[in-house]
């Protein structure tokens, strides 16, 4: 496919979601950026979280990892039901109970200062890099296919893309999210459905014949059993179930969209539909994912060491320019769903967790909170474009399994907090909670180059944080 006719759906598409931002962020004030007013619409919310819950990087590396791990990641999603199941029943009548803008407030009500502002910052870091990797993935396919024809270089790219999300959303914020993230999730659906039937006609075979194909393929298994395997169906299972709490549950960027509709039972439909959606959503990726691997072996294409290269290959190389313009303009959507939803939280995140952005900055007024926050937003935004940049030095790996390998490590110490605070009545010695905090990740990386845990790595290291919390726990509350 022609790298101009690419860079013209890019920018066509690019102006369309800058059309949506203009007309959501007029009038948009700070309350309107980091919790849409409360006045969202559940049923908007929760059809726009499917893209944010997707991104980019499920929308090429899932069908790509299908040659390393089958349908087996088929468990962890439904994992997720469970996990999101827990997240309406237990966390988000918490959050709404005490009215909270970022979720990490709950820890300060909880345990104190120090526990408050590890928790942000566990997220923060592990948003920049579950973020960066997810960016970096779009980054690099438009690298590949467009800019390299031009010799623009990739520092080049990643600025240009990052700069894109941060001009739509620095003025509207959550509110601009909610609307873009609908469109986005609708583009990347069709994108889905249309690739996988082009692929098919294309091995001129008829629907029926494809789905046989796939199912008699080596790549359809499911249920790994080989409990040393990272891949086993228990460890996918509950590790989905705790990717869902942790990186859905207890990660303000989700929360930030869940908080903003009106009230809890709003929240707790989204978030019952979102999930449900998911489960046929993620097993059309892995329908297309061996539909990938049966066209390369017809074709006898060889498979690209990094398996998150078929797709686009496929796409832009050998089933002609409609196929590509699907393909990008999927990918493009995914990757804007999952890009402006980080920043805005993590501009939130800081503004209310490190600056003060509540009661308790009442000196300052609303334009200088705008002003402070837009120069925060970014700023986050050149860390993300750095963080891009050595993603592309590093990668060497399938990045969805980079981005949970991250998610393991990072959202544990959250998972291990949350779970002291609403399963007991203890009180902890505030001050060595970092401690705790950085020590049960290096417990974790260790354990696991002896028993590889796969997505199970998260719940180990949020056990280990909740033991290593009871051993500085106090006295009892209340």
């Amino acid at each position: 496919m022609d790298s101009g006719l690419i860079l013209i759906c890019f920018i066509a598409y690019t102006a369309l979601i800058f059309v949506i931002a203009f007309v959501t962020s007029r009038k948009a004030k700070n309350d309107s950026y980091f919790i849409g007013e409360r006045k969202s619409s559940w049923p908007i919310v929760a059809y726009g979280m499917i893209g944010a819950s997707l991104s980019g990087v499920t929308f090429i590396s899932i069908p790509g990892d299908v040659y390393h791990s089958g349908f087996s990641y088929m468990m962890v999603v439904f994992g997720y039901l469970l996990g999101y199941a827990i997240i309406a029943t237990v966390l988000l009548p918490v959050y709404y109970k005490l009215k909270l803008t970022t979720i990490y407030t709950y820890l300060q009500q909880r345990f104190g200062n120090i526990s408050y502002r590890t928790g942000s910052t566990f997220f923060i870091i592990s948003k920049l890099l579950g973020a960066a990797g997810r960016l970096f993935l779009v980054a690099y396919v438009l690298q590949k296919f467009v800019f390299d024809a031009w010799n623009v270089p990739f520092a080049v790219t990643a600025t240009i893309f990052v700069g894109l999300i941060v001009l739509y959303t620095f003025k509207g914020g959550i509110k601009t999210i909610i609307w873009t993230d609908t469109l986005q999730t609708t583009f990347m659906i069709l994108a889905l459905i249309i690739c996988f039937f082009m692929i098919t006609k294309s091995l001129n075979i008829g629907f029926s014949g494809m789905i046989a194909k796939i199912f008699e393929h080596d790549y359809s298994k499911m249920i790994v059993t080989d409990w040393n395997s990272r891949l086993h169906y228990l460890k996918q299972f509950f590790g989905g179930a705790f990717i869902a709490v942790t990186m859905t549950g207890l990660d303000q960027d989700m929360m930030q969209k869940n908080l903003s509709c009106k009230d809890l039972k709003s929240a707790q439909k989204n978030m019952f539909m979102m999930s449900s959606c998911l489960i046929p959503v993620n097993f059309l990726f892995l329908l297309l994912g061996v539909a990938l691997y049966i066209f390369a072996e017809s074709q006898g294409i060889a498979i690209p060491a990094q398996t998150d290269e078929l797709f686009p290959l496929i796409m832009l190389k050998y089933l002609g320019p409609v196929a590509g313009i699907v393909f990008m303009i999927g990918l493009i959507s995914a990757a804007y769903s999952s890009g402006d939803g980080a920043l805005t939280a993590l501009t939130t995140s800081f503004c209310i967790d490190f600056l003060g952005f509540d009661d308790k900055r009442k000196e300052l007024s609303e334009e200088k909170k705008k002003n402070i926050r837009i120069k925060v937003h970014f700023s986050f935004a050149i860390i993300m474009i750095l963080l891009i940049l050595a993603f592309n030095k590093l990668n060497d790996n399938s990045v969805i399994t980079t981005i949970f390998m991250i998610a393991g490590y990072t959202y544990g110490p959250l998972l291990g907090l949350f779970a002291l605070g609403l399963f007991t009545k203890l009180q902890l010695k505030d001050k060595y909670v970092p401690f705790v905090a950085i020590i049960a990740p290096i417990i974790c990386y260790f354990l696991n180059m002896i028993f590889p845990f796969g997505f199970a790595l998260i719940i180990v290291n949020g056990a280990i944080t909740f033991l290593g919390l009871l051993i500085i726990s106090k006295k009892k509350i209340g």
